[in-house]
Parts: structure tokens; C-alpha cells; sequence
């Protein structure tokens, strides 16, 4: 029983660390990308950089590398690399596997 019970938990952390870091990072990029026309560039800019630190925090040292890129961009004002790279990014990050839901198991 204590197995089980340790198994769940470890599913449940693995899981809860996923959502903090890809779903968030994810998350806030949708919400820059659609809502560029009204952030200032150093918002952009800033998000950005926070996005990457999730995205390495995850392990997808990939993702994390071409956002911090399209930080950079937009901080140099090249939007067009900015939007290019954080494309990139985004399509990286959904190739980032995700942790496969277990069925509901029971812990007395």
C-alpha cells in the first residue's frame, strides 16, 4: 500500500511541476503573442525572459534558448525576429512531451 501511495505521490509532484513551468510558460506566451499591439516592448521583453527561465527550469533547454532570443529581438527592436523565434519556441515547447495522465488510483 505505502508503494502505491509513494508511486501517486510522485505522479502528483511530476505533474504539479509540469504545470508550473510548461503550462505557465505556455500560458504567458499566448497571452503576449495575442496582446502584442498593447504591451510596450520592454513588457514583451521582460515576459520573455521570464518565459525562458521557466522553459530551462522544465529542462527544455531548447524552447528556453530561442525565447531569450525574442527577448533580445524585441529589445533591439526587430519585431519580425522577435515573432520568427518566439514561433520557433512555441512550436518546440508543444513537442515537449507532456506527463501522460494515470488513471484515478485509490489511496486509503
Amino acid at each position: 500500500m505505502e508503494i502505491s501511495r509513494k508511486k501517486l505521490r510522485e505522479e502528483v509532484l511530476k505533474r504539479i511541476k509540469y504545470v508550473q513551468t510548461c503550462v505557465l510558460a505556455r500560458e504567458l506566451c499566448l497571452l503576449v503573442r495575442s496582446n502584442r499591439a498593447v504591451l510596450e516592448p520592454k513588457d514583451v521583453q521582460e515576459i520573455c525572459l521570464s518565459i525562458s527561465k521557466l522553459c530551462k527550469e522544465a529542462g527544455c533547454e531548447e524552447p528556453s534558448e530561442l525565447c531569450r532570443k525574442a527577448a533580445e529581438a524585441i529589445g533591439a527592436g526587430d519585431e519580425a525576429k522577435y515573432l520568427e523565434l518566439c514561433a520557433q519556441s512555441c512550436k518546440k515547447c508543444g513537442e515537449a512531451r507532456r506527463p501522460t495522465p494515470k488513471k484515478a488510483t485509490y489511496v486509503a
